[in-house]
């Protein structure tokens, strides 16, 4: 069985940058699509970025330019630059075996979640 385990939120002022990370156990991500989404307070989860079976990446408008999502056989990053204090949120990665993951719905896994706070 496949664990998605997230890290390196935190809490950071308007306009900096972070870097968070997914590592699965249990399988790779060969054949499968990954994603990150998030979920602030109050809020239904929603869709950021993703990496479709074939291996190219998607992005929510929110947030196009200014994250970036990559991943090799067992780690999944995205890079989050310019942050902004409506990217407040919980951040989770998921995968699923759909060719791609925009939707909560499609998810088989996702990880426990990371937060991410950002002051302005």
């Amino acid at each position: 069985q496949v664990q998605l385990v997230e890290s390196g939120g935190g809490m950071v002022q308007a306009g900096s940058s972070l870097r968070l990370s997914c590592v699965a156990s249990g399988r790779t991500f060969s054949g499968v699509a990954t994603a990150w989404f998030r979920q602030a307070p109050g809020k239904e989860r929603e869709f950021v970025a993703a990496i479709t079976r074939r291996g190219i990446a998607d992005y929510s408008s929110s947030v196009m330019g200014r994250f970036t999502i990559s991943r090799d056989s067992t780690k999944m990053y995205l890079r989050m630059s310019s942050l902004k204090p409506e990217d407040t949120a919980v951040y989770y990665c998921a995968l699923g075996s759909r060719e791609s993951l925009t939707s909560p719905d499609g998810a088989d896994s996702w990880g426990q979640g990371t937060q991410v706070t950002v002051s302005s």
